[in-house]
């Protein structure tokens, strides 16, 4: 665990709609409360920022660019960010075209964001097409040898990319000591954190999304201070990570589903105003150490909505300290500690449009929401997709099915352990006869075998009947040595005809990982597209021949 770090008084909180009602209470763990009040804030829209007067833009292109003198305009970019940067100025604009930018494509890590300078790629998707994934090393005044995507320096901006970290203890963008401004972004499958906020940093961190970060979404440490707005944390470790003597503002925030929402710690004082916290697995705020968290009070209260989380919805685990939170929708059952607790009726911060609740962010919901409008897919009754569960081979027939009602080219086979009356049996027969799936062994389907991303591929390739393509193709990946002989020339072919999207990494495969329902996902609708039944949903995660194969 980092050892993390008072934070100032501000103006920056709205009043409230009717008065708190309440009396004070020192509250422990099955205490009474006071009746709720109402309490309920306005949300703020955040508003794009405007090109700045006189701002320089050049382009960048990993596909088509050229990192030569003369470059950099938007019909001849730069092929990487790198150079890009070596040419910029104060006030410029370095505008990413979409695509994958990797040292695969030239890119040396860390990015240093020089101060004035903006790195843009499309604010309108948060970066759903604009991928920047590796990480170097650097030395850190306060936190000695890391590993970083991008180093932002003072009155520097990050917006509409998304930032991927794979490397051990790798962090996406690192804030020391400086002022950025990072916005509409997604922070996704950081070995460790998505930003992290240390020295006397005082950046404004709004409107990204941090999901499946191994360590936190964000850390802040040290004596930062900074603005935390308007993020989305969800499946990421602690959402965010608090220490040191840091006084961060934290506000409308939605933290969903992390292990812990807000993790404080050391003497950290926090502000947290208008968050929605609720099913992370254990505390949705806790406060160890000499922390002193405020979540309201009574001229100021906290209108931070915390229920539904696994252990405590408010954990005070400090040794001493008691903690004000007047004005906030919480269970006064899911309280411990010494807590000044006033309830009240809260309207959760908005946010989290789209068909299911959670894959806001995640990189294949464009194929999942696409397949659901078709009918392929669908969801659970809870409205979540639940995105990173496997698919099993039963499963798997009833997507064949629906997707490419196959014509059948062979008899019908019994199964022995599919019987008459399972409730995929003629799913099964249905991709079995057009030949899409096969038994395990002569007798057996095995239903309940999850399936690979592998077999999920030659099932793909066998059924559409796809050319085959030269064996050489697997060696792009990095991990073909681990493809199976019998599976070397239909996965050739899915990759020639783009059917295998591989996130974070195009080059990773992995094809023995069982396939999720996201994997599932992609892999069928790309099987659509090279069928013509579909049309291209533009990724930068598409494994392109041409492109992952060029100098």
């Amino acid at each position: 665990m980092h050892h993390f770090s008072r934070l100032e008084k501000t103006s920056l909180w709205r009043g409230v709609t009717s008065p708190l009602l309440a009396v004070l209470l020192i509250l422990t763990a099955g205490s009474a409360v006071a009746p709720p009040t109402n309490a309920n804030s306005n949300s703020t829209r955040l508003e794009t920022a405007q090109v700045p007067v006189g701002a320089n833009i050049i382009y960048v292109n990993p596909q088509t660019g050229n990192d030569s003198a003369g470059a950099g305009s938007e019909t001849a970019p730069y092929r990487t960010i790198s150079y890009a940067l070596q040419q910029a100025q104060a006030n410029t604009i370095i505008q990413l075209q979409p695509g994958s930018y990797t040292a695969d494509t030239g890119e040396v890590f860390p990015l240093t964001l020089k101060s004035g300078v903006t790195l843009r790629g499309d604010e309108s998707s948060k970066g759903q097409t604009v991928v920047i994934i590796g990480g170097g090393q650097f030395l850190s005044p306060t936190f000695s040898r890391q590993n970083a995507t991008i180093f932002a320096q003072n009155d520097s901006q990050i917006a509409g990319i998304t930032i991927t970290n794979p490397n051990k203890r790798g962090t996406g963008v690192w804030v020391e000591s400086t002022n950025p401004i990072i916005r509409n972004n997604i922070f996704t499958s950081n070995k460790r954190d998505g930003i992290f906020v240390t020295g006397t940093a005082d950046p404004k961190i709004e409107s990204n999304i941090f999901r499946e970060n191994d360590a936190n979404g964000i850390s802040v440490a040290r004596a930062a201070k900074g603005e935390i707005r308007g993020n989305l944390f969800v499946n990421t470790g602690f959402g965010i990570a608090i220490g040191g003597t840091s006084t961060p503002l934290v506000v409308e925030n939605r933290i969903l589903q992390n292990t812990d929402g807000i993790y404080i710690n050391d003497s950290a004082r926090p502000v947290l105003r208008g968050n929605l916290i609720e099913n992370n697995a254990r505390d949705g705020v806790i406060a160890t150490i000499n922390s002193q968290p405020d979540l309201g009070s009574a001229d100021n209260p906290g209108n931070n909505l915390i229920r539904g989380n696994g252990k405590f919805d408010l954990n005070n685990a400090t040794a001493s300290n008691t903690i004000s939170a007047v004005g906030n929708d919480i269970n006064r059952t899911r309280i411990s500690g010494r807590v000044e607790f006033v309830a009240a009726q809260v309207n959760p911060p908005g946010g989290g449009s789209g068909t299911f609740a959670d894959i806001e962010g995640h990189w294949a919901k464009p194929y999942i929401e696409a397949l659901a409008a078709k009918g392929i897919l669908s969801g659970f009754s809870d409205g979540t997709f639940r995105p990173r569960e496997p698919v099993n081979r039963a499963q798997f027939a009833v997507i064949i099915n629906k997707a490419f009602s196959p014509a059948p080219i062979r008899p019908a086979l019994n199964f022995a352990d599919v019987r008459n009356n399972f409730w995929a049996f003629q799913d099964i027969q249905v991709a079995y006869r057009g030949g899409f799936l096969s038994g395990v062994d002569s007798r057996n389907f095995r239903p309940a075998q999850e399936i690979t991303r592998v077999q999920a591929l030659v099932s793909l390739a066998s059924g559409l009947k796809l050319p085959p393509g030269d064996s050489s193709i697997v060696s792009l990946y990095k991990d073909a040595a681990q493809i199976p002989g019998y599976a070397i020339a239909p996965i050739a072919a899915a990759t020639k005809q783009q059917l295998v999207v591989n996130f974070p990494q195009q080059t990773q495969l992995n094809p023995n990982q069982v396939a999720t329902r996201a994997d599932v996902a992609a892999f069928v609708y790309q099987a659509l597209v090279n069928k013509g039944s579909a049309q291209a949903i533009p990724s930068p995660y598409v494994v392109r021949v041409s492109q992952t194969t060029q100098p």
